[in-house]
């Protein structure tokens, strides 16, 4: 179990994997463990996150760097340099490293907060857990209440058979078409549908003009927050709801989306984040 009182945040930039396996080894000395995948988004996401929590005092940077975002480089960059008076990130050499979501008094209060480790590119947890013990000397593993029910045996739904109605078959072995059970005179069977095969499309879903969401759904809370963002990476809106269907008729009934491929992808991972709230699996948005 994570322990929101340690001094050590892990970023596993784009591994999603080693974000899995360090949360779930849980090291003494670790409060919080993400992923960073943007130079942007991804920091403010990180700047938020500490300067809310005054005992973060390392972030330790692992696992492999985003190919063009280099959020990593980034963020060491802005430790070490601060942002300009756009808020870019000086020294960057990310694709978009413009923050515009949090305020430059976060960002200072960032830097003097958090000492930055660099071990991008390390990818094994024993190496980055024998780290977290050095920043955290003194950290102690917290244990659960026993009423949490986190060690509790997992339940596996059991399938339910259906009863299936049996056909109608007629005298003549023909099932429900015919309607003469001695005669020779049958009705002519309609023709069926035409099958069409998908098609594999490489393509991805149009960029809409109307922005693009970040689906982020709690188990904690039993709810689902979409962020809303332009393409200039400003956060225009936060829709939640504990229903994927009526954050979706939500963003909907207030064309908050433009393109139909666009729509029917956000339909898609809204009900993959309501179905992760149900059956409990870590909800990973699929890229568009």
């Amino acid at each position: 179990m994570l322990n929101a009182n340690a001094p050590v945040a892990v970023s596993t930039l784009a591994s999603v994997k080693l974000e899995e396996k360090l949360a779930k080894l849980s090291p003494a000395g670790l409060c919080i463990v993400g992923k960073t995948e943007t130079e942007n988004i991804g920091i403010d996401k990180i700047i938020k996150n500490v300067v809310s929590n005054g005992a973060i005092s390392h972030i330790i940077l692992a696992g492999k760097d985003t190919e063009g975002h280099q959020s990593g480089k980034t963020l060491l960059a802005l430790w070490k340099n601060g942002v300009d008076k756009s808020m870019r990130v000086i020294g960057s050499n990310g694709r978009r490293p413009i923050l515009k979501n949090v305020s430059l008094t976060e960002v200072n209060k960032f830097r003097k907060q958090v000492r930055i480790s660099d071990m991008i590119g390390c990818e094994n947890i024993r190496t980055l857990a024998k780290k977290i013990k050095e920043l955290a000397p003194d950290a102690v593993m917290e244990e659960c209440a026993p009423s949490c029910g986190c060690h509790e045996p997992a339940v596996i739904a059991q399938p339910v058979m259906l009863a299936v109605k049996a056909p109608v078959t007629s005298a003549c072995g023909c099932g429900d078409v015919c309607n003469d059970t001695g005669s020779k005179t049958r009705q002519k069977r309609p023709s069926a549908p035409p099958r069409v095969r998908a098609k594999k499309h490489g393509r991805n879903v149009k960029l809409d003009r109307a922005g693009y969401f970040v689906i982020l759904p709690s188990r904690k809370n039993g709810t689902i927050l979409v962020e809303h963002y332009s393409y200039e990476n400003k956060l225009l809106r936060n829709i939640e709801g504990t229903s994927g269907r009526d954050i979706y008729f939500t963003i909907i009934d207030n064309k908050w989306v433009s393109e139909l491929s666009h729509a029917a992808y956000l339909g898609k991972e809204l009900a993959r984040a309501e179905l992760s709230l149900k059956k409990g699996f870590k909800f990973v948005q699929d890229g568009a």
